[in-house]
This record gives structure tokens, sequence and C-alpha cells, in this order.
């Protein structure tokens, strides 16, 4: 897939499932619950163990079914292995200028992190099309999301940190190009004892805000034309 063809794409979706777990049988069923609540995009984090294992594993699974991203990049290395496993997009906590230098070379997306809006100026400076506010929910949540856009209307966010079912309507109302969704998605517990349905669950209800929350602004809109 192109660059615009991932964008495209994680648009639709709207959500990008944040995996962090430890060990790949964990990430692997993780993965598999996330798919089967209707989410077909999974970011595996270099956090995960043997991650790089991971992600050329659901990259072998899933094939062109699911995006397949790789998370907590911060190094050239890690971007390169993740590409090399099958990564087709590349998310980092800030800004790795390496790291954006490797997915560029090879023509595929990164998502640095940027939580001010020095950080995003430098982010956008840098080349970034989509860009991760991270920890969003620690400093304001939707609150905080709509005060960054107000500044910068046509930056492309993806609030990550605390986003859940409960407030992912405000963070589409605040403006989110998407939602980067971790442990109220992927929950510890349910992982470790296995409890798959719980995850598959989330993830559904995550889908059913995610897209209610889109056609109530779309009808909002036009309401005010």
């Amino acid at each position: 897939m192109t660059v615009d063809e991932v964008i495209r794409r994680i648009e639709e979706v709207g959500i990008v499932p944040v995996v962090r777990a430890a060990t790949v049988e964990e990430a692997n069923r993780a993965v598999q619950a996330i798919c089967a609540g209707g989410i077909p995009i999974v970011e595996i984090t270099m956090t995960v163990p043997n991650a790089v294992v991971v992600i050329r594993e659901v990259a072998q699974h899933y094939g062109g079914d699911v995006l397949i991203g790789a998370g907590t990049v911060t190094t050239a290395e890690q971007a390169e292995l993740s590409i090399r496993a099958g990564a087709q997009f590349l998310v980092s906590p800030g800004l790795s200028v390496p790291t954006l230098s490797v997915a560029r070379a090879s023509g595929i997306l990164a998502i640095p992190g940027a939580l001010t809006p020095t950080e995003l100026i430098n982010a956008q400076q840098s080349g970034a099309r989509l860009v991760k506010i991270f920890p969003c929910g620690n400093v304001g949540g939707p609150k905080y999301l709509r005060s960054l856009k107000a500044p910068f209307p046509n930056a492309e966010l993806i609030p990550t940190g605390g986003v859940s079912a409960t407030n992912a309507a405000d963070y589409i109302a605040a403006g989110a190009f998407a939602l980067g969704v971790g442990a109220d998605l992927v929950n510890a517990a349910a992982l470790r004892d296995g409890n798959l349905a719980e995850i598959t669950q989330a993830a559904r209800e995550l889908v059913h805000a995610v897209h209610a929350a889109r056609k109530s602004s779309i009808e909002k809109a036009r309401s005010l034309r």
C-alpha cells in the first residue's frame, strides 16, 4: 500500500489499536480478538518481547486483510527491522527524525508523537502528515485536542492515551482524525487470562462509538449550512 492508501485506511477505520503484551502468544491473541471485533488495524509496539517476530507472523497470517503498524519506534534500526518484517506504518511516542527518514526512504507512513504546539510544529516541519498526540488524556483529553486544533485546523491528529469508547465521541467532535486506543481496548488482565471475548466486545463498542460520533458530526455540519 502507498502512504496515501494507508492514510485513507486509517481515516476510514478511525481506530488504531495499540497492542502491548507480555509475550508473543498474548500479542497474537490480542490481534485475533481485535480483528474479530471489527477493527482491521493493529499497532504492535516495540515494547512487546520479540515485537518484530509478532509483526512478521501477523503479516504472514492476515496478509492484506489487516493494516499492520509498528509502535513505540524510536530508532532507525527499529524502523528498518519493522519494515522488513511487514509493518505498513510506524508510530513513535515523540519526534524521531531518523525514524521519519527511514520511513520516507522506504515509502512507508511514519506517525511521530507530539504534545505541545512547538512539538507539533516540529513534527509537521519534519514532514509528518499524521501526528499522534500523546499522552492526550493526561493533559485535558478532548478539551486539549480542541484547543490544539484551533491554531492548527488542518493538522491530522490522532489522540492517544486515555481514549476509550466512553469518550470517543468527544474526541471525534474535537476534530480527531482517528483514535489511538491501548489499555482501554486491550485489557491486560483479559489478555493474560485468555478472555478474548472481552477484548472483542470492547472493539465492537469502540467501532460503534466512532461510527455514531462521525455520523452525528456530519449531520450537525449539514444542519449548520
